[in-house]
């Protein structure tokens, strides 16, 4: 009878212990997938702040093939929820390649082009390093972040002092000027599972067109 008595007190001392282990690598996992989650974050804005700090414009560009700075293939194109600008921070990452530091940057959030995240909305980065191309053309996507509700770019107008929700160096007002800051907002769920805003700034050190001459 004791030696039935031990062996059920062993057995419930067991349980109490796997459970409790258990327990323990199930908060562990949602830890580590919060701190994920919010490293990604972190690095899809940080790689957002670098790149729009790049942007550039410039009048230098073959007449003959691109009539005005319409159709030049340096622009800055901006709404409240899209961002389409050319940029001086891309990285060669293949020795030889025929690339230079200068790239076509797009920023959308829209639906997730993976397969298995049904009803799933990304941020999407386009990168382009060919500037030869129309600018809304060609390129490859990657999702930046993964679970974006929604993105929202303003840009500061130095001459007004205050926040626009557009900028477009296609227009003549525009032509020769880029925004000094871009603020962004990012939408997202947090680890309680509701809508978060997540919001940076950054200048842009260039925001003079490069003259032709």
């Amino acid at each position: 009878m004791e030696i039935m008595v031990a062996i059920s007190m062993t057995a419930a001392i067991g349980l109490m212990i796997a459970i409790a282990f258990s327990s323990s690598f199930k908060s562990k996992e949602l830890i580590e997938a919060d701190a994920d989650r919010y490293r990604a974050l972190r690095t899809a804005m940080s790689r957002m702040e670098r790149e729009i700090a790049a942007s550039f414009v410039s009048d230098h560009y073959d007449a003959t093939r691109y009539r005005d700075q319409n159709d030049r293939p340096t622009n800055f194109i901006g709404t409240k929820n899209h961002l389409l600008f050319t940029s001086l921070a891309h990285q060669r990452l293949y020795t030889d390649a025929k690339e230079s530091d200068q790239m076509v940057v797009e920023y959308s959030v829209k639906a997730s082009p993976d397969r298995k995240a049904r009803d799933r909305n990304d941020l999407i980065r386009r990168q382009n390093p060919n500037l030869d191309e129309k600018m809304d053309k060609g390129g490859t996507e990657d999702i930046l972040f993964e679970g974006a509700k929604q993105i929202e770019f303003s840009y500061w107008d130095s001459d007004k002092k205050d926040w626009a929700d557009e900028w477009d160096t296609r227009q003549l007002a525009r032509k020769a000027n880029l925004p000094s800051r871009v603020r962004i907002t990012l939408t997202a769920k947090d680890e309680n599972g509701k809508d978060q805003k997540y919001m940076t700034q950054t200048r842009i050190m260039l925001n003079t067109e490069l003259p032709r001459f």
